[in-house]
């Protein structure tokens, strides 16, 4: 919710926080499903030693930074959508905080500044991506529905989340949160799905193979089948308000109700 690329461009795109907040009720139920079958395979590779000479040092410094970038992106984003929802797609509000967060940490601990020229790249590449997805024709897209956000997900594991996030907020009249529970756990289920997965091969390369992923990966995607049936048994599918200009949000409605027509 707070860390997944897809939630956040929901928040920069002007979803409220709270149109979202009822992902966890699946992220918690996903958690459950495959975390325990995680923890076993894991203890099974490298279990775990309870004692040992060595006492783990916790840089409190560090961890302070990592909360005070997190304090900044959610207060700024609560803040904005809740008091003022017309400017936010007016300026980086999220993107600044986050930032001045970052530089006003910099006497404390200084950032791995030469990561920057080696994520450039998949910088612009996400970029394209967004850029592209922007280019389809939103109107020859399946409609909004609890269908259209399971196939979402499901297709998110195949294809990066991004641009497929970035054509339902063009789209609008979806379940934001049943949206952000889809493509945000969806991408897991393979691992090129994923920002984290890319970046996670990228150092253990034999982790590309989808083969052995899906083998010792398979309660991943039982997880999102399982968490998924119970948002729609507990909440069910439940259309977000227009969180777009009166123009745009006339575009979502009409596209809600010719959904309901149907």
């Amino acid at each position: 919710m707070v860390g997944d690329t897809t939630t956040t461009m929901m928040w920069i795109d002007g979803v409220r926080p709270f149109d979202v907040f009822h992902a966890y009720i699946p992220a918690i139920v996903a958690m459950v499903v495959f975390g325990i079958p995680a923890a076993m395979q894991q203890q099974r590779y490298s279990p775990i030693i309870k004692h040992t000479h060595t006492h783990t040092h916790i840089d409190w410094a560090r961890v302070g930074i990592v909360l005070l970038i997190l304090a900044a992106a959610i207060g700024i984003n609560v803040t904005v959508n809740v008091r003022y929802p017309a400017v936010a797609e007016r300026f980086p509000f999220i993107g600044v905080a986050v930032w001045l967060a970052i530089l006003v940490s910099v006497p404390l601990r200084r950032p791995d500044w030469e990561e920057v020229g080696a994520s450039v790249k998949g910088s612009i590449f996400l970029l394209c991506l967004v850029l592209a997805a922007s280019l389809m024709p939103v109107d020859k897209l399946p409609l909004a529905s609890w269908q259209s956000a399971f196939s979402l997900g499901v297709v998110s594991s195949v294809f990066d989340n991004i641009p497929l996030t970035a054509l339902a907020l063009h789209q609008g009249g979806y379940d934001w949160g049943m949206l952000a529970y889809a493509v945000g756990f969806g991408g897991s289920m393979i691992w090129f799905g994923s920002s984290a997965g890319v970046a996670l091969t990228n150092l253990f390369p034999e982790g590309k193979s989808v083969g052995q992923w899906l083998r010792h990966g398979w309660h991943v995607a039982v997880g999102y089948l399982v968490g998924f049936a119970v948002l729609m048994w507990s909440v069910g599918w439940q259309v977000s308000p227009p969180h777009k200009a009166p123009g745009i949000a006339a575009v979502h409605t009409e596209i809600v109700a010719t959904a309901v027509r149907r």
